[in-house]
């Protein structure tokens, strides 16, 4: 794949597991961490049409236990590799009892800020769209081996939502 390295690391970047004093908070998205298929995936293409997809993602601890980070990718159809399509950092913030999180997309040209709270057996995040609507990403259906991520959005405050993305994972065996 151009322009990866394999085995290259950031000095300092990566944790060999979460910070212990913040361990029972940081499990949050911890419980992540690890290699994750995404076998059914399928997004709304601006014809109102759904498109599948299928792909990947890593999560793995940084910055001294203190954070998590994920990279999402998805098969090229044309090329049959993996391609990144953005990455997440997520840290919890004692100060507001919950976790702030970015997700940067150079292939998409944004990043998207939000706050995730647990609500029930869920996570969901949320935060603004670029057009100033409301935006919803949770994860719900969670075992120790997979999840359903969706993404919604709202253009009325919250009153109406619409489905943009969803994806079934499950964790990859070794």
């Amino acid at each position: 794949m151009a322009g990866t390295r394999q085995g290259w690391m950031i000095e300092g970047l990566p944790a060999d597991g979460p910070l212990p004093e913040m361990k029972d908070k940081l499990m949050l998205f911890g419980q992540f961490v690890g290699d994750w298929e995404v076998y059914e995936g399928r997004y709304l293409k601006p014809d109102g049409s759904w498109a599948m997809e299928r792909g990947e993602v890593h999560w793995r601890w940084i910055l001294e236990g203190r954070a998590v980070q994920d990279v999402w990718m998805f098969h090229d159809d044309e090329t049959g590799e993996m391609k990144p399509a953005g990455t997440t950092v997520r840290f919890y913030d004692p100060g507001i009892d919950g976790w702030r999180s970015m997700w940067i997309s150079p292939r998409q040209n944004f990043v998207k800020t939000f706050v995730g709270l647990k609500v029930g057996d869920d996570i969901v995040l949320e935060g603004k769209s670029p057009e100033g609507g409301s935006l919803r990403w949770t994860f719900t259906d969670i075992t120790p081996d997979s999840f359903t991520w969706r993404s919604r959005e709202s253009a009325d405050g919250g009153r109406s939502w619409k489905t943009n993305e969803e994806m079934k994972i499950r964790r990859m065996r070794k």
